[in-house]
């Protein structure tokens, strides 16, 4: 279990291989930096390691080109997936100096946000689809974010029957983690990342 835990923001993920795998065919990336924070999950198509190989992409190139937008980031990745399997993938982007959260996804990698101020819950719907490096509409959403948010970020791999119950019961990462962990149907490969923003709203 990796895990970020700053002035900003608390982050716990979980990542576990299908029942029989040694590898895991999904993949998560999540990083803090002085003026923002970034995460996304891929979950190659498939499971093992041919999923493995296209999943692995999206850290390699959050890593080396995190500054860029979440288009510039997307379609970097759809590049690289040219002669691989393929992916489904979502980026989530925190800009820390605009209290913004910017989200696109492209494939059922899913996102739930609750704004527990205005008891207000956030979904935006994905992209149809996955990255497979032919030509892809992009579809990003922006949102505010409030000291207190809290939101989830989860491969198929993961069922969340109750969204909104669940992240309303949840006033910290841990408790989202937890309360996740306890539902959770284990035996494919899963990742989830459990997140709560707190930074001052001065």
């Amino acid at each position: 279990m990796e895990e970020i835990h700053s002035s900003s923001i608390h982050v716990r993920v979980y990542n576990e291989a299908k029942n029989g795998n040694r590898l895991s065919g999904d993949t998560y990336y999540i990083a803090e930096h002085p003026e923002f924070f970034l995460c996304a999950i891929a979950d190659g198509l498939g499971n093992g390691p041919v999923a493995k190989e296209s999943a692995d992409v999206i850290p390699e190139i959050l890593t080396e080109y995190a500054d860029e937008s979440i288009d510039q980031l997307i379609q970097r990745c759809n590049e690289q997936m040219t002669y691989k399997r393929g992916a489904a993938v979502a980026l989530v982007k925190i800009d820390y100096k605009q209290k913004t959260l910017s989200y696109s996804c492209v494939g059922n990698v899913k996102f739930y946000m609750y704004q527990k101020r205005f008891d207000k819950m956030v979904y935006p719907l994905p992209v149809m689809g996955y990255l497979s490096g032919r030509k892809q509409s992009l579809r990003t959403q922006t949102y505010p974010v409030y000291s207190g948010d809290v939101f989830l970020l989860h491969s198929d791999g993961v069922d969340i029957r109750n969204p909104k119950g669940l992240l309303k019961a949840s006033s910290s990462a841990d408790q989202l983690y937890h309360h996740v962990m306890k539902d959770m149907k284990f035996g494919d490969d899963a990742t989830f990342i459990a997140a709560t923003y707190h930074q001052s709203e001065e």
